[in-house]
């Protein structure tokens, strides 16, 4: 499968209104990046669109519930080579949305995992490496000395 060289993506940290957070556990399916793995919801921008916009739309889609744009904080950026695709570039502007009603929420796209902030180290084994990279810079895991720049 023939992967873009160049993405802009936009995942976002989520919450729910309890506090914990919402993420996704990825199809198990070998064509996708990161089978299997836990990571943000969120996707690639099309088009004209902003980070901001891809990430609404993107959080609309994959979990049949509208956030607005003023509910979503920009957290972290990176630009650069792209370690998830050989030779890419990437630029990914990630975001978090707090106080989401996990009860009116319907995932679409893999399954949903919600885990309590104190059990996120648990799982760092099985994140995505722009889930790491968001919770890292939330606090909620040690920073890795690989993704300070990245």
């Amino acid at each position: 499968m023939s992967q873009a060289k160049f993405r802009e993506i936009a995942p976002a940290v989520l919450f729910d209104t309890k506090g914990r957070l919402l993420l996704q556990l990825r199809d198990d399916i070998p064509s996708i990046l990161h089978p299997g793995k836990i990571g943000l919801f969120g996707g690639h921008r099309e088009g004209s669109e902003t980070f901001l916009e891809c990430v609404v739309r993107e959080i609309s889609e994959e979990l049949s519930f509208y956030v607005p744009p003023e509910r979503f904080q920009p957290i972290v950026s990176r630009s650069g080579p792209d370690s998830e695709v050989p030779g890419g570039t990437v630029r990914a502007e990630i975001f978090v949305a707090r106080n989401i009603p996990v009860e009116q929420i319907e995932v679409t796209e893999g399954a949903l995992k919600i885990v309590p902030v104190d059990e996120a180290s648990r799982i760092e084994s099985l994140l995505t490496p722009y889930a790491k990279v968001a919770l890292e810079s939330l606090g909620l895991l040690p920073a890795s000395p690989q993704h300070q720049g990245a």
